[in-house]
């Protein structure tokens, strides 16, 4: 007797379907520590809660006797809405799906981008100096005022945002009849080929790298004795305390990402070149470029918002002059860099592993 085999089927993907357990659980236990707060009254560290940098947050316009609540709330509210998009493809009603998707998304974008602001964006930037320089003692700085709970608490917003996203996103792939993994239909959109992302990415791509480039010219300049944007005095008060040297870095965080935001549109970007041992030839994992870059493209974003809403920020910076002028790019810096991320994965996918489509 012979035993027919049915052959073995292809590696599935299912880590768009944990997407919704993850946000909800995240946003839930985050929702019951918020609850908590509620009734003890403390432990929100936002607005006026958040004495290191409060003003550079949006939450600031909202009352703490009202924003905790309202906090808790929206994080227990969304982590059921999360809940109820892990269930199996149910399409709902036409009315009922946009409103839960778009409830969605605009909590999604609170948390991710709202809540972090500028912070988020400065800590990635000066990570490297504060992990380089811990062992010698410079910075000169207290690392407990900067690793505080406030900034525990707007990571744990980025990760829960971007979380809550990559929920929606799949949930609405499900209710639509597409791929869950990647999103492809049944027919195919022109400005989503590879050919197509390959045009539209380098714009995308040269923006996005143009944009860290005029800011760390700025920076270079000060820490050259150049005024550039500045007064002599308020240099020289830099020089003093040795923010130049801080802005220095800041200046040299932002061109290796300029340099690193061109590797998605030229060859080193998908295969290592050959100067780095060990790894020369190989393919670049797509997630290894498309997950870094979509973080600092949502920072940015988020700095954007705290930024620019901050009246000091216009004081600091004289207004519209050489200093302030490379950070008014910042909104276009964002959204260029999430694009060439993306046309990045476009080109780069291949056929799906979850339905095969190509």
């Amino acid at each position: 007797m012979t035993t027919i085999t049915a052959p073995r089927p292809r590696f599935d993907s299912r880590w768009p379907d944990r997407l919704a357990p993850l946000a909800a659980g995240w946003l839930g236990l985050w929702g019951v520590l918020a609850l908590l707060g509620t009734l003890t009254g403390a432990g929100y560290p936002f607005g006026a809660n958040d004495p290191h940098g409060g003003d550079a947050n949006l939450l600031r316009l909202v009352p703490v006797e009202l924003a905790t609540p309202l906090f808790a709330g929206l994080l227990l509210t969304t982590a059921v809405a999360a809940l109820a998009m892990s269930r199996p493809a149910v399409r709902p009603s036409g009315p009922l799906r946009v409103l839960l998707a778009g409830y969605g998304w605009t909590v999604a974008f609170v948390l991710a981008v709202v809540v972090p602001d500028a912070r988020v964006l400065v800590i990635l930037g000066y990570l490297p100096m504060l992990i380089v320089g811990a062992p010698f003692g410079w910075p000169p700085v207290d690392y407990a005022e900067i690793f505080t709970w406030a900034l525990f608490a707007r990571f744990a917003a980025l990760v829960g945002g971007l979380l809550l996203a990559g929920a929606v996103l799949a949930w609405q792939r499900r209710t639509a009849g597409a791929c869950v993994g990647c999103g492809r239909g049944d027919t195919g959109q022109g400005w989503t080929t590879p050919a197509a992302a390959a045009r539209w990415g380098r714009w995308a791509a040269g923006i996005a790298a143009a944009i860290p480039l005029a800011y760390a010219l700025t920076r270079f300049a000060w820490a050259a004795g150049i005024p550039l944007g500045i007064s002599r005095e308020f240099l020289t008060e830099m020089r003093e305390t040795g923010m130049v040297w801080a802005g220095f870095g800041l200046g040299a965080f932002a061109t290796v990402g300029a340099i690193l935001t061109l590797g998605l549109v030229q060859r080193w970007g998908e295969r290592f070149p050959r100067w780095m041992l060990g790894l020369a030839g190989r393919r670049v994992p797509v997630k290894l470029a498309v997950v870094p870059a979509t973080l600092v493209a949502v920072a940015v974003t988020a700095a954007t918002l705290g930024l620019l809403s901050n009246p000091e920020f216009w004081q600091l910076t004289h207004g519209f002059s050489l200093a302030g002028a490379p950070m008014l790019l910042w909104p276009f810096w964002g959204v260029a860099l999430g694009a060439a991320t993306y046309a990045y994965h476009l080109r780069r996918r291949g056929a799906c592993r979850r339905c095969g489509r190509s």
